[in-house]
């Protein structure tokens, strides 16, 4: 409650000031157990080359499933920049089966919009929207091109993601993607580790999809790497930031020239944090920054008693020198938060995150919100500091 009067009284206060937009704005997007899910979780955002806003999550229909809950695909539009959005509408799933963890590309070159997901942590699917999500086309299959992994690693469990697809400056659409080898549950789900990540492309404006290298797999270097997050840098090459299970509790990174080969051996960022769980990352090559979120969790009380697997206190992080040092970082909300996603425009960042808990647990949010959070707000904050876990 504390928080969102804090937030309320900074919209107050910027309408009173006629400030276009104050520090942070922030509304819920989905809440748990309206609209016939139970929560809501693995947001994404992506904005158009017209400047509509997609927001975009996985309605969960049972909580005690967690990923292998029954879900479906939710999309909600904003065309007045994050002001207002529009009802919330099922873009994929049937109401029964799993259908989850979407990746939207925004092609700048067409127009068009890229869907991505998987089924089943089986299969993958693609769908094409020509009218900013207003409609999308038929789905169609192409796990034959993750199919294409095996060879280098035997996954039976296959999705992209997370958050949102980029496109190079070359045109190509990029989307990061992880897939895992996992031991089979007595309930017939499989476990996400081991794993391994790579990425899939287009370079015929999302008609066909292929395979890239892999980037990395679980190692002694980095244990059971999964959801990963892609960026193009401002000197061009490609970052990726790699989620992983290791007792580090750092982002590791990995860069290539083209995106699909030649990946350096990831390295952890001492500068970010990680409570083993999903963030979101952004290039932003007119500014020529960076900009990073996840739940910087390392200062909450009993962290380490909870071996630093603490979803709380989402923070966002800026770079100025292309991800090799963060200068800038401001806590966005306090409270317990989990995976994230980040949009641009031309003052503000949008980051679309889970927030709050259901029946104590920091797995299974209370809503997902979107939050308005200006750029030079973030720029006057503090430099993050490094961080290494005690032995």
């Amino acid at each position: 409650m504390q928080r969102r009067l804090q937030l309320c009284f900074a919209l107050t206060f910027a309408l009173a000031a006629g400030a276009a937009l104050a520090q942070v704005e922030s509304v819920n997007l989905w809440n748990a157990g309206i609209g016939g899910y139970a929560t809501y979780r693995v947001p994404g955002i992506v904005k158009t080359k017209r400047g509509t806003l997609l927001a975009y999550c996985g309605g969960r229909k049972d909580l005690s499933k967690g990923d292998w809950s029954p879900t479906d695909i939710l999309l909600r539009r904003s065309t007045d920049d994050g002001r207002t959005w529009e009802p919330s509408r099922m873009i994929a799933g049937n109401g029964e089966d799993l259908t989850d963890n979407a990746v939207m590309i925004a092609d700048d070159k067409t127009g068009e919009v890229h869907l991505l997901y998987q089924k089943n942590y089986a299969k993958v699917f693609a769908r094409d929207s020509s009218d900013d999500g207003r409609t999308f086309s038929q789905e169609r299959e192409i796990t034959d091109v993750f199919d294409q992994f095996k060879s280098d690693y035997d996954w039976n469990v296959v999705t992209p993601g997370t958050g949102h697809g980029i496109q190079l400056h070359n045109g190509r659409l990029l989307a990061s993607i992880w897939i895992a080898n996992g031991k089979l549950n007595p309930d017939g789900t499989r476990a996400h580790a081991p794993a391994a990540v790579g990425t899939v492309y287009s370079d015929d404006h999302g008609r066909t999809w292929k395979r890239g290298a892999l980037v990395a797999r679980d190692s002694a270097e980095i244990v059971s790497p999964n959801e990963t997050v892609a960026a193009q840098l401002p000197d061009g090459k490609v970052m990726v930031n790699i989620r992983s299970g290791g007792a580090e509790h750092l982002r590791a990174v990995s860069t290539s020239e083209d995106g699909i080969s030649g990946w350096s051996k990831p390295r952890f960022d001492q500068q970010l944090f990680d409570p083993t769980c999903d963030a979101g990352i952004l290039a932003d090559a007119t500014e020529k920054r960076m900009y990073f979120s996840n739940p910087d969790s390392r200062d909450v009380p009993g962290a380490r008693d909870r071996k630093w697997r603490v979803r709380e206190n989402l923070t966002v992080k800026v770079s100025e020198d292309n991800g090799q040092t963060w200068s800038h970082e401001r806590v966005l909300d306090p409270g317990v938060t989990g995976y994230s996603d980040l949009a641009s425009g031309k003052e503000e960042l949008y980051v679309i995150y889970e927030s709050g808990s259901l029946q104590g647990s920091q797995t299974k949010p209370d809503h997902v919100a979107v939050a308005r959070v200006a750029k030079s707000w973030l720029m006057q904050g503090p430099q993050p500091k490094p961080w290494s876990a005690p032995e």
